[in-house]
This record gives C-alpha cells, structure tokens and sequence, in this order.
C-alpha cells in the first residue's frame, strides 16, 4: 500500500490526463458511431430509388378532354413534328 502512495506524488499534478474512464466512454461512442453507421447502411440499401409512375397521373383530366372539334383538328396534326423554332 505504501508504494502506492509514493507513485501518486511521483505524478505531476499540473498534468490532466483522461485515464480510463475516458478512454471507456470514447470507445462507447465510437461503438455507437460504428453501429449507427452500420444500421443506416442497411436502411439505404433496402430503399428503391426507382420512380412509379403516379396512377391518377394518366388519366386525363376533365378539363384536358378535347371537345369532338378539337379531336379531329389534332388527330389530323397528329403526324406532323413540332417546328424547332418554338
């Protein structure tokens, strides 16, 4: 027990070290960092980036109907292809 106490006024009090007790609580956060970024990678591969299309998208619209007149002037332009001047 003596040796003990000689070792404790060998250190210097003017020195600030973590010890252990800060070494256990970075390496908890540094688990917890890890495991965080482990979860998240899997969250991110089950997630499908592919876009489906809306089905209300492709149905028209009441208001977008063409009456019988306009029908037939667009069936006969149907054909052509839109001018690049704009």
């Amino acid at each position: 027990m003596t040796h003990l106490v000689s070792f404790a006024k060998e250190v210097d009090e003017d020195k600030v070290t973590p010890g252990v007790l800060g070494f256990i609580v970075f390496a908890a956060m540094a688990l917890a960092v890890w495991a965080l970024m482990k979860s998240m990678s899997r969250h991110m591969n089950r997630v499908d980036f592919t876009q489906v299309p809306d089905p209300k998208a492709e149905q028209p619209e009441p208001a977008e109907q063409a009456a019988p007149e306009e029908s037939a002037e667009s069936a006969a332009g149907a054909g052509k292809k839109p001018s690049g001047n704009g």
